[in-house]
């Protein structure tokens, strides 16, 4: 029979909700990470503008570089989302709202899909990933959403 011991020992724990840094809210700090993550990622705001993504996010996404994208609507950003489709045509605004990044922030949950994604001025370049996204609070309430890539 296995023998399995268990010890416990105190962890210094900061209090919830103590600010790391002054004057910083949750998606400024989140966007610093963003920014200098090197996993593709994206944060955006609660009224969808980029507010920072990893250069591997842009590189996957194919959306340039990440200061040509930052403040720009998502889907007006140069993000070209297509459907599974052999003839893949562009998502509708109804199928887009649909998409992982968009359906955590308007939800507040959790969401997960896959995003075939063709970059811009180039019909035969795309990719698909998997998207995880999160809702990102400030005081309670939903002020955007952080989205993970992977390729698929």
């Amino acid at each position: 029979m296995a023998h399995v011991e268990l010890s416990l020992s105190e962890v210094f724990a900061p209090a919830a909700r103590t600010p790391t840094e002054q004057g910083s809210d949750n998606v400024g700090q989140w966007s610093a990470t963003v920014s200098h993550a090197d996993e593709p990622c994206l944060l955006i705001d609660a009224e969808t503008k980029v507010v920072a993504i990893s250069s591997s996010g842009c590189e996957l996404l194919c959306l340039g570089a990440p200061e040509d994208v930052v403040g720009l609507p998502l889907l007006d950003g140069g993000l070209r989302l297509l459907d599974f489709t052999a003839a893949r045509h562009e998502l509708t605004e109804q199928e887009t709202d649909k998409i992982p990044p968009l359906l955590a922030l308007h939800s507040g949950r959790l969401a997960r899909g896959l995003l075939r994604v063709q970059a811009a001025g180039d019909d035969t370049t795309y990719a698909t990933v998997d998207a995880i996204s999160t809702p990102v609070l400030t005081d309670g309430s939903v002020a955007g959403s952080l989205t993970f890539f992977s390729e698929v």
